[in-house]
């Protein structure tokens, strides 16, 4: 009886109407007190749980489905399969996952009791034998020497502390500043376990409650909407959190990463002061996060993203941003796959261009499948070619076309792994503007030029040379001192000074000059907007930093 239960609701969950509501009721009162037999049915009711709080149709329905989800690792049947439903990120079953150094921070700052090593990860053990008598006193040291890595720190910790705990806070206590730490963690790599807890991170109770909700009375529309339309429709509304609710979306955003074995920069590294909310309508919002000052990109302003429906995280996105371009990542999580995801892509690009002016949009390889298995296996090129992104590389222009002819012949073809991956191996491109096309900014040619640039000034005393090169900034903009910059604002000049010294600013006028000055301030500033924005009105700037690289782009890579 359960499992036809089970069945029906899954048939049911996309219908609309208050007879379907009903029977969803009644179906949900019968299996919040059934016993399911496996764990696959098991994890197929809580991916159908989740996915109508996401989509629910009405009020009651709703409150159904979160009391259900809010039970939901009190279940008898979950508790019998936890071992098989180890690493799904249900409420009550263990988490795994390789954290990185800023995630591993914020587990073991929030749970430090049910943090610990998988032990089963022997090259982590062998890594943690070499380096942890780094971490500790000369005594403890010698004390550790010739015991295998788990052992060692087992005779440090004491009682007190998990192993992982422990780790984390001797590395937090090394000299030297956050990248190094972070460096010295990530070079052990290993790989952890966040045991349940009553408010450890799920999937289950994944919602921000400030969210706006929409019920709705049909099934979300599936078909592939037109991207070009789509942006000259811009978000309800957009704000800017303040910094409670900051914090809340970038816990959400965290919890929404760590659940699914999955780390973002982005969020990891996420600025709770500069979060802000695009209200798509129709329950939708993009809460995008900025980063902190101290991580961020010299050029790129980096922004992650979190896809709600009616409050439930249902993807994530990043944009890196330079002037007009926007770089993308998106990803729709495997629970809310195949309903509604061109429109969702749609409705984030058109976010991006109306919050950050982007005009040009961009696929790096990775993310159309260039190692990257997920990305061949869905398909993922010919997802965005289908919305209007095409290539600019003239042979993967070819292979498209004779795909495509291929499919004209036999309407039952479709591309195999090699044509997925020769085609993954350039960018996809959309413009905006077609009056204007923008090339794809050269940050590694920049990067390039600027190591030429430090090594002719000092060879490989690094901080001479930047010494020099913003002294020479200073003298340029008549900037005696940087007396009322904040330390983001500081940070940001010394980034920003090899940057200027591949600038002519010798001939740049004074206005020039000063636009220049109030850009590097706004890369230091509360949020990147305002940054972005400068960067893109600042049209010496971009030719001379991008050199030949823009001109000569520009000529070759029109759509």
């Amino acid at each position: 009886m359960a499992r036809r239960d089970l069945q029906e609701l899954e048939r049911l969950k996309l219908q609309g109407g208050a007879a379907a509501s009903a029977r969803k009721l009644a179906l949900l009162a019968r299996l919040r007190t059934a016993r399911l037999r496996t764990a696959g049915e098991v994890r197929r009711l809580h991916e159908c749980l989740c996915f109508m709080r996401a989509y629910a149709d009405d009020a009651s329905l709703r409150a159904a489905v979160e009391r259900a989800l809010a039970g939901f690792a009190r279940r008898a049947d979950l508790r019998a399969h936890r071992d098989a439903l180890y690493a799904t990120g249900i409420a009550g079953t263990t988490l795994w996952f390789p954290f990185f150094y800023p995630t591993a921070r914020w587990l073991a700052a929030r749970w430090p009791r049910l943090l610990r090593f998988d032990r089963r990860d022997k090259k982590a053990g062998e890594h943690l034998a070499r380096t942890l008598p780094l971490l500790v006193t000369p005594l403890e040291a010698q004390a550790v020497r010739g015991l295998p890595g788990y052992a060692a720190i087992d005779r440090l910790r004491g009682r007190g502390s998990t192993d992982a705990t422990f780790l984390v806070r001797r590395v937090e206590a090394m000299p030297g500043d956050e990248a190094t730490r972070e460096a010295f963690y990530d070079a052990i790599n290993p790989s952890c376990e966040l045991a349940p807890g009553a408010d450890t991170p799920s999937r289950t109770l994944a919602c921000w409650r400030r969210a706006p909700v929409l019920y709705r009375h049909a099934a979300p529309v599936a078909q592939r909407p037109e991207l070009r339309r789509e942006l000259a429709r811009a978000p309800i509304a957009v704000r800017s959190l303040g910094r409670r609710a900051g914090e809340e979306i970038v816990a959400l955003a965290r919890a929404s990463m760590v659940t699914r074995q999955r780390d973002l920069d982005a969020f990891a590294y996420g600025d709770a002061r500069a979060v802000l909310l695009a209200d798509d309508g129709e329950g939708l919002a993009f809460a995008f996060v900025g980063m902190q000052p101290a991580r961020r990109h010299p050029i790129a302003a980096i922004y992650g993203g979190l896809m709600l429906r009616n409050g439930v995280p249902v993807g994530y996105v990043q944009a890196d941003l330079v002037g007009r371009s926007a770089a993308l990542a998106f990803n729709v999580f495997e629970t809310f796959r195949g309903v509604e995801a061109p429109f969702l892509f749609a409705r984030f690009v058109a976010a991006l261009h109306h919050l950050f002016g982007a005009t040009m949009f961009s696929i790096e390889p990775y993310q159309l499948g260039a190692g990257n298995e997920e990305g061949l296996a869905s398909g993922a090129w010919w997802f965005y070619f289908k919305l209007g992104f095409r290539p600019r590389h003239a042979a993967t222009r070819a292979l498209a076309r004779a795909d495509l002819e291929r499919l004209r012949a036999d309407a039952r073809h479709r591309s195999d792994r090699a044509t997925l991956a020769r085609l993954a191996e350039r960018h996809l491109f959309f413009e905006a503007d077609l009056a204007r096309p923008t090339p794809l900014p050269p940050l590694a040619a920049v990067g390039r030029r600027v190591a030429q640039k430090l090594s002719r000034l000092a060879g490989a005393d690094r901080e001479r040379a930047i010494d020099l090169c913003e002294r020479a900034l200073r003298q340029h903009c008549g900037i005696g001192t940087l007396r009322g910059f904040s330390a983001g604002e500081r940070r940001a000049w010394r980034q920003w000074a090899p940057l200027a010294a591949l600038l002519d600013l010798g001939r740049w006028p004074a206005q020039q000059r000063a636009a220049l000055v109030a850009l590097i301030r706004a890369k230091g500033g509360r949020d990147e907007r305002e940054y972005v924005a400068r960067f893109a009105a600042h049209a010496r700037l971009q030719r001379e930093l991008f050199g030949g690289a823009l001109s000569s782009r520009a000529r070759t890579t029109r759509p």
